[in-house]
């Protein structure tokens, strides 16, 4: 067997047996304005995204609250998460993946539909 091949089974068996958890690896204020902008951006602007303990808040989107339900590791600087929603007539989940570019940006890709969204850190 080579390197590359234990490698890749010993990072398998530590993903697989990493436990999801309610609450979102992130936190804090992220906007849509000017997204791919080096740094902080000074204020979040109307549209934006804060994750706040298992809850998160969106301007953005047709719902304006989520609930975490999950949050599992799937690779460096990436989470699997599963979200759920309820707008007053429809109740529903949600599942993208999470990915820090880095302090200041974050990548949301979305499972229904493909949809992939850039929000930098503001605040």
């Amino acid at each position: 067997m080579t390197s590359r091949i234990r490698i890749a089974l010993a990072t398998f068996a530590v993903l697989a047996a990493t436990p999801a958890f309610a609450g979102y690896p992130i936190g804090g204020s992220w906007t849509y304005e000017n997204a791919s902008e080096k740094g902080r951006a000074e204020k979040c602007g109307r549209r934006y995204m804060e994750f706040d303990g298992n809850l998160r808040h969106d301007t953005g989107s047709g719902a304006p609250e989520y609930k975490n339900i999950s949050s599992r590791v799937s690779g460096q600087n990436t989470w699997t998460v599963i979200d759920e929603f309820f707008t007053g007539m429809i109740r529903g989940r949600v599942t993208y993946t999470l990915r820090t570019i880095d302090p200041d940006h974050i990548e949301l890709h979305f499972e229904m539909g493909g949809k992939t969204t850039l929000l930098r850190r503001c605040g």
